[in-house]
């Protein structure tokens, strides 16, 4: 496959199709969006809702993709309704600074309006029908397994990030019993809700190319069991296809450290979005940061142990979002990592059956771990001895994990874990995408529009840009509101 062009049937098609080639236009539109996910099925509402006729190209048969395997987190803040019923005081301003900390470009038009809209938006989603329950979840987990909305999902309560905004839990769970469902019942609600709006669906279909005249996205080329077809788009092509994490090359190019990941997402999320943007004229960018993980909590008390690397050190606050502790872990060196605890807090990670975060051994003393593991003589008793000094006076000076954490290690026998990169099995998606406004318009190299070409969701980057400032819900978060953005702004065009 050449660059500039992909697979479809026989021969290979170019990504870019001049409108003069097209033979005739077998239907059309305001606005034609590809993929049916979250981000599409908001655009398209928000579209309808502003008077623009709309058709949605989408691959599958419908209510699959990305979505539908989330636990359904949202990331939502400044006071929604159920912030104030579970007590908690939440401001945009403080939401704003807090994504500003942690962004590692942060763009702060979008971060503001993020921040500035976030009640909006939840009001938003439970007026289509999402529903969220009135209720917290106290302990530190990856996703509740019951119903329960809110819960602590970023590095809000981390240091220095507690230090530079006021923290506040903003992880909405869609009201689903069970771990995983709620971004399945969110997406059938909200494509219903497209439908229901008169948006046409063209199923089990592919986009295959955009269609240009005179320097403006006109349309797409479509394929659908093995009949292709032209639809014109009279404003504007939206591009809601998803991320790149199936495209082997593309990973391998990008963002290697995935090919020994196991990557979530659907089987379509093989970058054409992306390419089909950049084709256009369209820009990616942070495409070498993905989200990863190996999540070694819950339960919760295994926060209270230490991780270490090969040299016998520790590297990052133990009681970090996953992510965060999962990206730096694949950084140390040969990518050796141990989770070290004592017999007070000992446990089993519970995810451990899936990631293969193994048991070593037990052992006496941590004289005889530091040399049943390997580790330079003397390093990691140097370490546990200044961590237990510190911990007894409830203090971590070298990364200020949060004091609820802080315990010495002084309970013997002590066990070691093994989380390293290569050995524990680490789960990932990509996060780099287009280059895009703050109302979803595709940009060229000059920070430009595209004209009539616009992305939100997975295949565009906004405020999801590396697994170190990552938080659960932050992906339906932004697919959804900023999928609102390019479809009304489509639609005004």
């Amino acid at each position: 496959m050449v660059e500039g062009a992909q697979a479809g049937g026989e021969a290979e098609v170019p990504l870019l199709i001049d409108a003069a080639d097209v033979p005739e236009w077998a239907a059309g539109a305001d606005l034609v969006i590809m993929g049916f996910g979250m981000a599409g099925a908001c655009a398209a509402i928000e579209a309808r809702a502003a008077g623009a006729s709309v058709i949605l190209v989408e691959r599958t048969s419908g209510c699959t993709g990305s979505t539908s395997a989330a636990a359904g987190h949202f990331y939502l803040g400044g006071g929604t309704a159920v912030q104030k019923a579970c007590g908690f005081e939440d401001s945009a301003k403080e939401m704003a600074r807090y994504l500003e900390a942690v962004a590692l470009d942060p763009d702060l038009e979008k971060i503001r309006l993020y921040a500035d809209g976030s009640v909006a938006h939840f009001d938003w989603l439970e007026a289509q029908g999402v529903p969220f329950d009135r209720s917290f979840y106290p302990q530190k987990n990856v996703v509740q397994p019951g119903r329960d909305c809110l819960i602590w999902t970023g590095n809000e309560q981390v240091w220095p990030y507690r230090d530079q905004a006021r923290p506040a839990p903003r992880g909405h769970k869609v009201a689903f019993d069970g771990e995983e469902g709620g971004g399945a019942l969110a997406l059938r609600i909200l494509s219903g809700r497209a439908e229901a709006a008169s948006a046409t669906v063209m199923a089990d279909s592919k986009v295959e190319a955009l269609v240009r005249e005179g320097g403006r996205v006109v349309g797409v080329r479509v394929r659908r069991f093995g009949e292709t077809s032209y639809v014109r788009a009279d404003k504007a092509v939206l591009l809601a296809a998803g991320g790149f994490g199936q495209n082997a090359e593309m990973v391998a190019e990008h963002v290697p450290v995935l090919a020994s990941a196991y990557v979530q997402g659907s089987p379509y999320d093989d970058g054409l979005a992306i390419r089909l943007g950049t084709a256009a004229g369209g820009v990616p960018i942070h495409m070498g940061e993905p989200f990863l993980t190996s999540p070694f909590y819950p339960p919760e008390q295994l926060l209270k142990g230490i991780l270490v690397n090969g040299e016998g050190r520790r590297f990052v606050a133990e009681d970090s979002y996953h992510s965060r502790s999962g990206i730096f872990s694949s950084r140390q060196p040969g990518g050796t990592v141990y989770l070290i605890v004592d017999s007070a807090i000992f446990a089993y990670p519970h995810f451990a059956s899936l990631t293969n975060q193994s048991l070593i051994d037990g052992f006496e003393t941590i004289a005889e771990m530091e040399a049943g593991l390997g580790l330079p003589a003397g390093s990691l008793q140097a370490t546990m001895a200044a961590y237990n000094a510190h911990a007894a006076q409830g203090e971590d000076p070298e990364f200020h994990k949060y004091p609820k954490w802080l315990k010495p290690l002084d309970e013997g026998p002590f066990a070691a874990f093994d989380l390293s990169f290569g050995r524990a099995v680490y789960t990932g998606f990509t996060l780099g995408g287009l280059s895009v406004s703050a109302d979803g318009q595709v940009l060229d190299g000059t920070g430009r529009p595209v004209p009539g070409l616009y992305a939100a969701g997975a295949c565009a980057s906004n405020i999801a840009q590396d697994s170190n400032g990552y938080a659960s819900g932050t992906c339906l978060g932004e697919a959804s509101f900023f999928g609102r953005r390019a479809g009304r702004h489509a639609a005004m065009a």
